[in-house]
């Protein structure tokens, strides 16, 4: 009997899971495909082209330039909605990895110092597309 049970609970569960999904599906979604994400994509594919060569001088290089670090950057700059776009570009970016991300910074490991001196600049925080750059 204790089976049986489980089992009718299991089925509600699972048909009330699908029809939650179902309205999710029928929902509009919108393609944040626009100028400044283009433009911001373009950019970053730069970047990584940029940061392998700086990987590979490094690799290949000196031991004395290889100076790994760990810092934290603020994400206050970045729209929320934006934020995880941010830590996978940092990630994306050869020589950089995004370790953490919390409500106020973004933990980094780099390969060296510059690394992570260009990315507290904030070029890249800057070109983020975000909620108020016209990404919804």
């Amino acid at each position: 009997m204790l089976l049986l049970a489980f089992g009718i609970i299991s089925v509600a569960l699972v048909l009330w899971l699908l029809h939650r999904m179902n309205n999710t599906d029928a929902e509009i979604q919108k393609l944040a495909l626009n100028l400044s994400f283009i433009r911001y994509t373009m950019w970053l594919l730069g970047q990584v082209v940029l940061s392998s060569l700086t990987v590979t001088r490094l690799v290949w290089g000196s031991r004395k330039e290889l100076k790994p670090t760990i810092g934290k950057l603020p994400v206050n700059k970045v729209p929320k909605k934006s934020r995880v776009l941010y830590a996978n570009s940092i990630t994306l970016t050869p020589g950089t990895l995004c370790i953490d991300i919390d409500n106020e910074n973004v933990t980094i490991h780099a390969l060296n110092e510059e690394s992570l001196h260009s990315l507290k600049r904030g070029d890249m925080a800057d070109k983020v597309p975000g909620e108020n750059k016209g990404v919804s």
